[in-house]
């Protein structure tokens, strides 16, 4: 990739967010249906197994591509409230996924607003984040924009504390 387009590739996703933020967030839906989540907990090695990696001393949940998944904390373990423009710089994994061996956890999946399922890890729906634009960074932990925080999926279960600033630049978005 040619170094002269990363920096205004960042700073458009950037504006973009920033964009997004002043925005409703919740335009063109209301978030998932109701009802039971499917739940599954079987083990499996496939293009949409889910795996882990250690960020900064935590080990997160992957996509099978190594990408950080993220959960929001407005949604619940059977809606999903980042629609419309969230869901364009937070894509919503989409289900049925598995976990990778090793890897413990329940998945399972909830019905968007928009009829599609998107998969949830111990009872929270999974989203990637634009901003992450190679495995292994996680750029969307401890922001608070779309209307709540986001936080790196661990795989204890806990929420991590929120980002803090530091020296090496943050994009302008970790507001």
């Amino acid at each position: 990739m040619d170094k002269r387009w990363f920096v205004p590739a960042g700073l458009v996703a950037a504006a973009l967010i920033a964009t997004a933020c002043g925005s409703s967030g919740n335009s063109g839906g209301s978030g998932g249906s109701g009802g039971s989540p499917t739940q599954t907990s079987a083990p499996a090695a496939s293009s949409n197994a889910l795996k882990t990696t250690k960020i900064g001393g935590a080990t997160v949940l992957t996509n099978a591509q190594g990408f950080t998944l993220y959960w929001f904390a407005p949604d619940t373990s059977t809606k999903s409230v980042c629609n419309g423009s969230c869901a364009t710089f937070w894509p919503p994994v989409k289900g049925p996924v598995t976990l990778s061996s090793g890897v413990k956890g329940t998945v399972g999946t909830i019905t968007r607003s928009d009829g599609s399922a998107q998969a949830t890890y111990d009872g929270h729906p999974l989203y990637t984040f634009k901003g992450d634009t190679a495995p292994g960074l996680n750029k969307g932990n401890g922001l608070n924009i779309q209307g709540g925080l986001w936080h790196e999926v661990t795989t204890s279960g806990s929420a991590p504390a929120p980002k803090t600033s530091s020296s090496s630049g943050g994009g302008g978005y970790g507001y």
